[in-house]
């Protein structure tokens, strides 16, 4: 009878055990079916991600849009400046605020310029061009706090470019950075009256800031030159940077004007 027992339980086990997967493959089963489901409801969420997608690729192609600008602007032949476009650009900065007499005072008649560059120059031969007696200039000029030759451009970065292109030019005749980056208005200050320089070169913004803090007199001046026909990386000229063209055309009516109509300073477009 013992011997039957145990070759009982086995069998019995083994039902037990088969009765056990069979409970436990049902809920497996019903488990898999909301997977299902699940993987169903995915398509509908990358169905609504695609509107979103639609928009990114409109947006996208309208900076596309933006930048045709520019490509027109490379594309284009430059035209070089000449006087006739820094006398409209003030008749129309000034025309708006001012009376008839205040515009006549502040018009450049066309004595007032120097010939403008072509766009076949560099910057040493534009300045030979413009300015042959330099060497004699530069002997004579021992003036304190003033330059013979004021060249105004859109950017600390520019000024150094055209300091470096001036080598063939300058000669023996001391160069001083007009700018705000990384210099103070004091130090130029004083290096402007303990020393003599000839030539200055910097940022309109800069230069009126010296000239209104007596730092910079005017009076010994002789070449006024306006950085005009270069183009920055987004394509801009100075005057087509407002900020740069206010405080140009504010430092010439400060008294570059008046000097240039009197005759003591002419004007030149590089």
């Amino acid at each position: 009878p013992k011997s039957e027992v145990s070759s009982a339980d086995p069998s019995a086990d083994e039902a037990i055990e088969k009765a056990s997967d069979n409970r436990i493959a049902t809920p497996q089963d019903s488990d898999s079916k909301p997977a299902v489901t699940k993987k169903r409801k995915q398509p509908t969420e990358c169905f609504l991600s695609q509107p979103e997608e639609k928009q990114e690729s409109t947006v996208k192609a309208k900076k596309r849009k933006k930048k045709k600008i520019s490509d027109i602007l490379e594309k284009s032949a430059p035209k070089p400046g000449v006087p006739a476009d820094l006398q409209n650009l003030l008749s129309q900065h000034f025309g708006e605020n001012r009376s008839v007499i205040e515009i006549e005072e502040l018009k450049l008649s066309d004595s007032c310029f120097l010939p403008a560059n072509d766009l076949t120059h560099s910057f040493s031969s534009y300045l030979k061009e413009i300015c042959p007696k330099w060497a004699k200039l530069r002997k004579n000029h021992k003036e304190k706090k003033s330059v013979v030759m004021l060249v105004i451009c859109s950017s600390a970065l520019r000024s150094l470019e055209l300091i470096k292109s001036m080598t063939a030019f300058k000669g023996d005749c001391r160069v001083l950075k007009l700018f705000a980056k990384h210099i103070k208005i004091k130090e130029q200050m004083s290096m402007l009256e303990k020393g003599v320089f000839h030539i200055g070169v910097g940022t309109p913004g800069r230069v009126k800031a010296l000239v209104e803090q007596d730092g910079l007199c005017l009076n010994a001046t002789k070449y006024m030159v306006l950085d005009w026909n270069w183009r920055d990386q987004k394509l801009r000229r100075m005057m087509d940077i407002p900020e740069i063209k206010k405080e140009t055309i504010d430092l010439l009516e400060m008294s570059i004007i008046k000097l240039c109509r009197e005759g003591s300073v002419k004007l030149g477009l590089f």
